[in-house]
């Protein structure tokens, strides 16, 4: 046991990381590094073991069931109608079209959990729709950025079930926990998005064409057909899986069942639209799953080196409190959110810091809400956010890295203030997991 050598693993990941090694790569190459000098020639028995309980764990198995449900609904053109139903509704109202991709991105969050799907699905569609009526390029990229990064927040969120395997917690009272805290944010996202609007009718004005205008049996059938079927598979999944009838495995698999059942309904069914699902929920898994071995084969060889001791002792010596650390280890959350992707980022942190919280009589619960806000306020600030990134991949011209970072400011200050809400009042994230989850 060396804890010097424990507390090197972390600057040498680091230095990988901005040498542009992948992140997968930059946890496990350290880890074998570290291991060596602890373990010699039995180090793969160790790694072994990493590995076999991250491909082994049952929870984890959600997450390509989770990707291929969002792939489906994204490839299909069911988000489209989605997107439109909205746009009908919110359209005539200060900023309408803006709320509307809030709604859009909350809703399309709840089907898919996957930050970048959501995040480019819904700027395809609303940058086009919001430039048309002369929408503020810093309203439009701050409220897709915000939108896109729901995918964090809103339950099925894949983050809650990485972090829900790492801290051997109900992933379906991990979900009840966010409900709230994310309904929060969306409607304060919401009343800043008309606020501004209204103060600044140039900002978002109200769009005025003839769609907005359909006759009220037009908009409840084009409803029907474009939001209800979507909202009640959303509705069966997470029911599923808050009620108990469901793990979170079989919950993901109604999901991906249903989105192919509305994708054959709707005749969009084809091989093509399969195969690209396919291929994207290949690619985004294999990411994902790889990058929590390396987070496994990393965490195991720092506790094996003494790093959960020395995290402790030094706790412990700053004399912090409760309340301190808890900070202390949310602003480290932050921080790491600037260079490491957010699979790693739970995958290191988890691990190190819940122990120590759990010890102090900590809900993992409550906690878990807060390091997922943190994150999902991590996608955010420039200027390593990855949401400001896919944003730019699909970007027109006319708007500028510069708007883009402006526009998100007041979107990362209402993530902070639901934060502070919800470590104000732990209720929020707490309650509803006390009442509904297996009834």
């Amino acid at each position: 046991m060396n804890p010097m050598l424990a507390a090197l693993m972390f600057p040498a990941m680091f230095l990988l990381i901005f040498l542009g090694i992948p992140v997968a790569f930059a946890l496990i190459i350290p880890a074998i590094v570290a291991g060596w000098f602890a373990f010699g020639p039995h180090l793969f028995d160790q790694l072994y073991g990493s590995l076999y309980s991250a491909t082994t764990n049952y929870i984890l198995s959600a997450i390509p069931m989770f990707v291929l449900m969002g792939a489906i609904l994204e490839r299909s053109g069911i988000a489209a109608r989605l997107f439109r139903t909205m746009q009908l509704w919110l359209g005539r109202l200060p900023g309408g079209l803006a709320v509307a991709t809030i709604a859009m991105g909350a809703t399309f969050a709840a089907a898919a959990g996957v930050v970048g799907a959501v995040e480019v699905m819904v700027g395809m569609m609303a940058i086009p729709a919001m430039q048309k009526f002369r929408y503020n390029n810093s309203l439009i990229s701050g409220t897709i950025c915000a939108g896109g990064s729901l995918g964090t927040m809103i339950p099925p969120s894949v983050v809650a079930v990485v972090y829900a395997s790492l801290a051997q917690i109900s992933v379906g009272e991990l979900f009840a926990a966010m409900l709230f805290p994310g309904l929060i944010m969306v409607g304060l996202f919401i009343l800043y998005i008309v606020g501004i609007s209204v103060l600044k009718p140039g900002y978002g004005p109200a769009a005025d064409e003839p769609d907005m205008y359909l006759p009220l049996r037009e908009k409840l059938k084009i409803t029907a057909s474009g939001l209800l079927p979507t909202m009640l598979l959303i509705v069966a999944v997470l029911g599923s899986l808050m009620a108990g009838i469901a793990g979170p495995t079989e919950a993901a698999a109604v999901g991906a069942i249903g989105a192919l059942i509305l994708c054959i309904c709707y005749g969009q069914f084809s091989l093509g639209v399969m195969r690209e699902s396919l291929a994207i929920t290949v690619r985004i898994s294999a990411m994902i799953l790889l990058i929590v071995a390396g987070g496994m084969m990393f965490t195991g060889i720092f506790a094996a080196n003494g790093g959960g001791r020395l995290i402790q002792a030094m706790t412990s010596n700053l004399g912090l409190g409760v309340t301190g650390t808890l900070i202390l280890f949310l602003f480290i959350v932050f921080l790491l959110g600037f260079v490491l992707d957010w699979t790693a980022n739970v995958l290191i942190c988890v691990p190190l810091f819940l122990p120590v919280l759990t010890a102090a009589g900590v809900d993992p619960i409550w906690f878990g809400t807060l390091v997922i806000i943190v994150i999902q306020t991590g996608y955010l600030t420039p200027p390593m956010a990855s949401s400001i990134f896919y944003l730019l991949s699909i970007a027109p011209p006319d708007m500028t890295y510069g708007q883009i970072c402006k526009g998100v400011v007041p979107f990362i200050m209402i993530q902070v203030v639901t934060l502070l809400l919800v470590a104000s009042f732990p209720m929020l994230a707490t309650w509803l997991p006390q009442r509904i989850v297996g009834f």
